[in-house]
């Protein structure tokens, strides 16, 4: 193709030329993908993932930064075709929300994410505030994979603690009234999980033995590689000194992460979900 390319240049056939470019670009781009692939082989990367939100301190300023993160991720599975589930929410006071779970599905999901866990920074101009005045924001973000059925995670009963309550439904004439919204404490390892998407109390237990499952074979596996201390430090404290990545829409316009230094300064394409280079960049430093 490269010496079609030349012929077509030595005699100025721009048809020829604007074609064979444009092959050039194609084949650049799914050599890219199978690299990208290649990236992928942890037995892990190939699942489905739980993405678990939290606002930082700030009040409604982080519990709004919290959605529009979780929105972003939404976007992002929804451009490719993903399926998403909102597992849990915990809605603000005002605006936003304190906490929330979703299930991303597709293939290599927690292989693309996996590397999103950590506190996120995002500095405005305030919508919330009347003197218009900047404020810095955090929240965290933590991607746990969907394991699959087979393995095997050992439970105990009288380790979990089981409590019901009211789900605050969707509202309107959907509200759920029953107490089916279930939470689930694991007192050895102090893991809480929670969902409220369905009104069978059964299927809410159910979901949450799964993402269960999901949290403690993600600890397992940060024990066995001596990293689980580093993030339960990061996860105590949703602030400064700790982010992966800021966004910046004032004074000037900018995401960066502080892992791969890579920056991007279309933020409003970023929050729409446009991450692919973020994730591309991440996993390229994983691996070098």
């Amino acid at each position: 193709m490269y010496e079609i390319y030349l012929l077509a240049k030595d005699e100025n056939d721009n048809q020829i030329i604007k074609e064979t470019i444009n092959k050039f670009k194609i084949i650049k781009e799914e050599v890219k993908k199978l690299e990208i692939k290649c990236f992928l082989s942890n037995e892990n990367d190939i699942l489905d993932a739980y993405l678990e939100f939290h606002a930082g301190a700030g009040g409604t300023e982080s519990q709004d930064w919290a959605l529009m993160l979780r929105r972003m991720y939404m976007k992002w599975a929804s451009n490719k075709g993903y399926n998403t589930e909102l597992i849990s929410e915990h809605r603000g006071d005002e605006a936003g929300i304190k906490s929330s779970v979703i299930k991303i599905s597709g293939d290599y999901i927690y292989g693309f994410l996996k590397s999103e866990s950590g506190i996120h920074r995002l500095v405005r101009v305030s919508p919330f505030d009347s003197g218009a005045r900047r404020h810095t924001s955090f929240a965290s973000v933590w991607i746990y994979p969907v394991i699959d059925e087979n393995i095997d995670i050992d439970i105990i009963e009288k380790d979990l603690r089981i409590d019901t309550y009211r789900s605050s439904g969707a509202g309107g004439q959907h509200v759920n009234t029953t107490d089916s919204a279930v939470r689930i404490t694991h007192i050895p390892t102090k893991i809480v999980v929670q969902c409220q998407n369905e009104r069978s109390q059964h299927k809410n237990k159910e979901t949450c033995m799964n993402m269960l499952k999901a949290r403690l074979y993600e600890f397992e596996l940060q024990k066995k590689k001596k990293e689980n201390t580093k993030i339960e430090n990061n996860k105590s404290d949703i602030g400064w000194g700790h982010q992966i990545r800021s966004y910046v829409l004032h004074p000037y316009r900018m995401v960066k992460d502080n892992r791969t230094n890579y920056e991007n300064s279309s933020p409003d394409k970023v929050l729409d979900g446009d991450i692919d280079s973020f994730l591309e960049s991440s996993l390229y430093k994983i691996n070098a």
